[in-house]
């Protein structure tokens, strides 16, 4: 018996319903699928590692022990250079505090010569509205405490989730042969390699252009004469982890630093040019040339992940929205039904030599 094809607008109700549940899902458990999602990422990282201990002899748990001790000696180094870095500024903080005492009067007596109110009156308003602001917004700031105190608690389980997923990681793949049993184990394992390909292309990219940038934003620094030029210059170049805003962000530390050591503001104006011209460049040039190359998203589509997961899962879900959407895209290509979403997903630079072939 021939089975009639579904309606389009009731196969377009059942695709809506189950993007509403897998959304609402994974906000609910955002607090375990953003820490198993880092941990899949960095499991992916550290495939080859294993594969090259173990390939001279070297156990499975021993050598996914290793590999985990060689990251976490990485991430504690890092932490530390930045620690030292951060120590560095503690001679900028009475700067910093004299500074802010003269903007501070220098903002009374605007407010007090332009609209006539004395600066005392001008203190108790100012100490009212903050008590009503942090009474109003108590529940808030109390729930962003404990969210963000979960999270943390729940990142400290990424080692342990590594490990774990990396001893398991066959069995894993079986589990994939029978949940897709009418589909090949070789297709199987050529989308597994694709995404495991396209993660450490992903990240492989990432850190080129974290350290183009970083030399870029040093190299202008030092040039304008501020201080501590490769801490700022790669503080900022990290935070291209937050695609679009990431730079943008990291130059206001610089610019407050020039604003309180320098005697000129040209000089803070001259450092927020520098960053905004390193931005036009890696959102334009760098990043779509040396990431783009290697994982094919188009900015619309890079832009909707970033609104979405940034609402869901906050500051993670911006870090991890380009590598999940590439993931993704990497599914979506390998299912027959799902290609045509691949392709909107994909890279619309693409759609000049699909028009060749058609």
């Amino acid at each position: 018996m021939q089975v009639r094809p579904q309606p389009f607008f009731t196969r377009l109700a059942h695709v809506l319903i189950s993007v509403v549940i897998i959304i609402y899902g994974m906000y609910i458990l955002r607090d375990l699928l953003i820490p198993l999602t880092f941990s899949g990422i960095i499991a992916l990282l550290l495939v080859p590692v294993c594969h090259f201990l173990e390939k001279y002899g070297c156990p499975r748990w021993l050598s996914i022990t290793l590999a985990i001790l060689l990251t976490l000696a990485f991430v504690s180094l890092f932490f530390y250079v930045v620690y030292v870095q951060i120590m560095d500024l503690e001679e900028v903080w009475p700067q910093l505090t004299e500074k802010a005492e003269k903007w501070y009067r220098n903002l009374q007596f605007m407010i007090r010569d332009t609209f006539h109110i004395s600066r005392t009156k001008q203190r108790i308003e100012g100490q009212k509205y903050l008590t009503e602001f942090l009474k109003n917004n108590s529940d808030l700031i109390t729930n962003t405490l404990s969210t963000t105190t979960g999270l943390l608690g729940n990142l400290t389980l990424i080692p342990l989730y590594v490990f774990l997923l990396l001893l398991y990681r066959d069995f894993i793949r079986v589990f994939f042969y029978k949940a897709l049993k009418p589909v090949s184990n070789h297709r199987v394992d050529v989308v597994l390699k694709k995404v495991k390909d396209v993660v450490i292309n992903y990240v492989v990219g990432l850190i080129i252009v974290i350290g183009i940038i970083g030399i870029l934003n040093t190299l202008g620094l030092f040039i304008l004469g501020i201080d501590h030029a490769f801490f700022f210059g790669f503080f900022a170049a990290i935070l291209v982890l937050v695609p679009y805003i990431g730079i943008a962000i990291g130059s206001l530390l610089p610019i407050l630093f020039a604003l309180i050591t320098k005697d000129s503001a040209w000089y803070a104006v001259g450092v927020g040019a520098l960053f905004g011209g390193v931005q036009f460049l890696e959102g334009n040039f760098i990043t779509p040339y040396v990431v783009g190359s290697k994982v094919s998203i188009n900015s619309m589509s890079a832009i909707i992940a970033l609104i979405v997961f940034g609402n869901l899962w906050g500051l993670s879900g911006l870090v991890l929205a380009l590598p999940i959407t590439a993931i993704i895209k990497v599914i979506f290509d390998s299912i027959e039904g799902l290609r045509p979403y691949g392709f909107l997903i994909g890279d619309a630079d693409h759609i000049d030599v699909y028009k060749k072939r058609k």
